[in-house]
């Protein structure tokens, strides 16, 4: 476990933290899940077709295993509909549990704390839920409800995607008819 205290990012008092949390159940090992939870390709394939997140520069190919705990790493763009630059990621891991979980803060355009927790748990050797918790402190207090409803969306979509990626992987090994 590689793990770094956060400290000087801390949002001001009294402004407003946005918290949601979202749970889906995929039919993978918790490894598998991993790996493609944890890489651009699989990231991007969440957010697809409504956004894209380009990676940083110097880490465009890296996986969350080969960037440095702690350190920010820059500004990640993303793309509304894979085309358009509406806000950035300035990114930063804070601890990274391999296969079991990691743990974002970073900071945004529209957000002065972006903290993202994502868990894996083994559920079975074949079923593993994922359960996502997000923080978010907007930088204008007035738009907090807006985010609240947005980066639940935004994550109820990106589990969407999750489980049909591990369904249909699970037929193409095991055919329609074992699902």
């Amino acid at each position: 476990m590689r793990l770094f205290a956060a400290s000087g990012d801390r949002a001001k008092a009294g402004q407003p933290a946005v918290r949601v949390t979202r749970s889906v159940v995929v039919a993978a090992p918790r490894d598998a899940v991993w790996e493609r939870v944890t890489a651009p390709a699989g990231i991007n394939h969440e957010l697809r077709p409504l956004l894209s997140m380009q990676m940083p520069v110097g880490y465009r190919h890296a996986t969350i295993a080969t960037v440095p705990v702690g350190e920010w790493l820059g500004k990640a763009p993303l793309l509304l509909g894979g085309v358009l630059p509406i806000e950035y990621d300035d990114l930063r891991l804070i601890e990274v549990t391999q296969p079991v979980r990691f743990h974002e803060r970073s900071r945004m355009r529209t957000a002065s704390v972006w903290e993202h927790r994502r868990e894996l748990e083994a559920l079975t050797e074949n079923l593993t839920r994922v359960t996502d918790q997000l923080t978010v402190v907007p930088r204008l207090s007035i738009t907090a409800g807006v985010l609240r409803a947005f980066v639940g969306a935004l994550f109820e979509h990106r589990h969407r995607r999750l489980r049909h990626h591990f369904n249909t992987q699970r037929k193409l090994r095991l055919g329609p008819e074992a699902c």
